[in-house]
């Protein structure tokens, strides 16, 4: 007995050893998780307390009844609004995100020049790291009334102006789109790391059956990389309700905050920090973020027990 033990103990040390590195290039991105998501936890509190700075978190009253501080969003005449218009976006952007960065990935694969694929990666990948505010002032450069490339194409061809910031219907649009740009570069980096790892003896098989290159990404690309789409796809369930660390920021900044463009651009994160701006409402804000994450934690049971009972394998857990 003594001896197993001992021979236990000493796997253990080695394999703590060899995986070592791993947990170190894990420790960042811990602490960041732990630093912002989880160390502001007991902040849920404020959303059933009537918040004074003076009395503090702890120190001040709660709210009678309990759910009043959600009522303030829930009666709201934009509630409705700005739910609709945080799901569809969210929805949207995941499906078209989804569906081209796939379609990046397996075209990057098909690239013979390794520096060649180099390039194209790093140039699609390029716009993920420029902040909103960046391609804000990129966009206004487009749309500008007076000054926008786009409006003075239009008018070069003979056309009428076209006040993009005042015209709710063409955001509906753009935001997509913009959003789409910024982020389809790092996921279709992720794909072509799954696809990377798919067996070469997979294709070579299947050349041997006089698969075609649309056959093989049909029947042995597609389906091997699915386990990663499905991973991916659930993590964006989980901030459908939520513009996503930083993603908010596209719907406040885009539209440089025009209040014509509400009816189109505002989501929930936006007209919860419009409202504490104005109000300075801490417990309402606190409501509808602990609102948002309910659901969105709720989504994410579902979702996972709906692909657990299709493809247990590929469950989140």
């Amino acid at each position: 007995m003594g001896v197993n033990r001992k021979k236990k103990k000493g796997a253990g040390r080695r394999s703590l050893k060899r995986q070592l590195p791993f947990y170190l290039m894990m420790a960042p991105g811990l602490f960041f998780i732990g630093l912002l998501f989880y160390l502001p936890m007991p902040g849920v509190i404020l959303a059933f307390k009537d918040y004074s700075p003076v009395d503090g978190l702890f120190g001040s009253k709660w709210v009678d009844p309990l759910f009043k501080n959600f009522e303030f969003f829930f009666k709201s005449e934009t509630a409705r609004t700005v739910t609709v218009n945080t799901l569809v976006y969210n929805m949207l952007e995941a499906v078209l995100v989804t569906v081209c960065a796939v379609a990046l990935a397996v075209l990057l694969n098909e690239v013979g020049n390794k520096y060649l694929a180099a390039t194209y990666k790093g140039a699609i990948l390029l716009p993920t790291f420029l902040s909103w505010v960046v391609i804000q002032y990129i966009l206004f450069g487009l749309l500008s009334v007076d000054r926008g490339i786009v409006n003075h194409a239009i008018t070069g061809l003979g056309g009428e102006e076209i006040y993009w910031y005042s015209e709710p219907a063409y955001w509906r649009v753009i935001m997509p789109l913009a959003y789409l740009w910024k982020n389809v570069g790092y996921y279709s980096v992720l794909y072509v790391a799954a696809i990377a790892g798919i067996n070469t003896d997979y294709y070579e098989a299947a050349q041997l059956d006089g698969a075609s290159k649309w056959q093989q990404v049909k029947y042995v690309t597609l389906p091997l990389i699915r386990p990663t789409v499905i991973v991916l796809s659930l993590l964006w369930v989980g901030k459908l309700f939520n513009g996503g660390l930083g993603d908010w920021n596209a719907f406040y900044t885009l539209p440089n905050d025009a209040g014509a463009l509400y009816k189109a651009t505002d989501v929930i994160d936006t007209y919860v920090f419009r409202s504490l701006k104005k109000i300075n409402d801490y417990g309402m804000s606190a409501a509808v973020g602990l609102y948002q994450s309910a659901i969105g934690f709720a989504l994410v049971l579902l979702s996972n027990m709906v692909i657990k009972k299709i493809d247990p394998d590929s469950a989140l857990f």
